[in-house]
């Protein structure tokens, strides 16, 4: 039997939450489909902060980088520094294991959660693909004269031939396996160092004569995301423009309570996660939509080469939803465990 490892990082508020509900789901998947998982906890999170004051850097990743994959469930805690245990855990990941793949799909599980008057499943369905370790995200940026009429805040967006080539040409098999359509999203118009993008773009396009290519300006796609988003089927873009750009389609697939994402280097330890927040006013209350942590695992299997059981767990949110078995995806339409197990239960047929 194959036995993977797996890393569980809970994290703050809900998260712990959403992470046992898709954990609950996983014990279906293995009874089902005939594998194990042998899961790790780590305890990185803003309340393992606040109380012990250790944090997660770069000479802690040793355990986790001995993982197959992590499923993260939210980091973020109000009473700690802002922002700080995000880049610690967060970012922290993504540049110390080089996950330089955030992956996005934009799922509309159920018509009914469209904003989008008119507009379905069948004009709803894109991935997005974020670059995640380059751009302003990459650095720390300074500031000057604070507290003074001349205060200064700077920060490089930089880029480089490697990072922009590798996203690029994972967007582009992407596609080769399905729609085989990409579409660039940058400014390059109005920021020059992006044309990068585009001589890249054209230059690795040229290697898959057999996938459509077209560009547009960041400023347009989130226009056309809305009026149009059936035009849209694999879309790569920077790290700073893609985290906008995909909370836009979550968006238009009922919001973040449906939204999951990958943090992958292929063939490596990868992370995977709902891309909602912490949540805290909700946490404790088991109240949360589990759905986003759901989609997640969903994500990994997939990433583990176990496509029939993330095939299956998809079919099952879906399916839950459109019968009306899952009540929604907002907190509070159904106790989190009760979504957790409906989807369980179908899966064991």
């Amino acid at each position: 039997m194959k036995t993977y490892r797996l890393g569980i990082i809970g994290g703050d508020g809900i998260g712990p939450e959403v992470t046992n509900a898709a954990l609950i789901v996983l014990d279906a998947c293995e009874r089902r489909f005939g594998f194990k998982t042998e899961r790790t906890s780590f305890p990185w999170s803003g309340a393992h902060y606040l109380s012990t004051g250790e944090r997660l850097t770069p000479d802690k990743l040793a355990p986790i980088r001995a993982q197959d994959a992590v499923l993260l469930g939210a980091i973020g805690h109000p009473d700690a520094p802002r922002g700080m245990i995000e880049r610690d855990v967060v970012i922290g990941l993504r540049r110390g294991l080089d996950l330089y793949v955030n992956l996005r799909p934009v799922v509309l599980y159920d018509d009914r959660l469209s904003p989008l008057r008119g507009k379905g499943a069948r004009e709803i369905h894109m991935t997005v693909i974020r670059e995640n370790t380059e751009d302003v995200y990459a650095a720390e940026g300074t500031r000057s004269a604070v507290g003074t009429s001349g205060e200064t805040a700077s920060v490089e967006m930089r880029f480089t031939r490697p990072g922009v080539e590798r996203i690029l040409r994972y967007a582009f098999e992407l596609a080769q396996r399905g729609a085989k359509h990409v579409t660039l999203v940058d400014k390059a118009n109005a920021i020059p160092v992006q044309e990068i993008w585009r001589d890249l773009f054209d230059e690795l396009g040229a290697k898959f004569a057999d996938v459509r290519r077209d560009a547009m300006y960041v400023d347009a796609a989130a226009m056309w995301m809305v009026q149009r988003p059936e035009q849209f089927d694999v879309v790569v873009t920077t790290n700073l423009f893609g985290d906008i750009l995909s909370d836009l389609g979550a968006a238009l697939a009922g919001g973040l309570g449906t939204a999951s994402s990958g943090n992958i280097h292929p063939g490596r330890v990868s992370v995977f996660e709902p891309i909602h927040g912490s949540a805290p006013k909700y946490a404790g209350k088991g109240v949360a939509s589990p759905i986003a942590a759901i989609g997640a695992l969903a994500l990994l299997l997939e990433h583990l080469g176990e496509s029939i059981a993330a095939s299956a767990v998809d079919g099952a949110i879906r399916d839950g939803l459109r019968t009306g078995r899952i009540k929604g995806v907002e907190a509070g339409v159904q106790p989190t465990d009760q979504v957790a197990e409906t989807i369980a239960r179908a899966l064991a047929g």
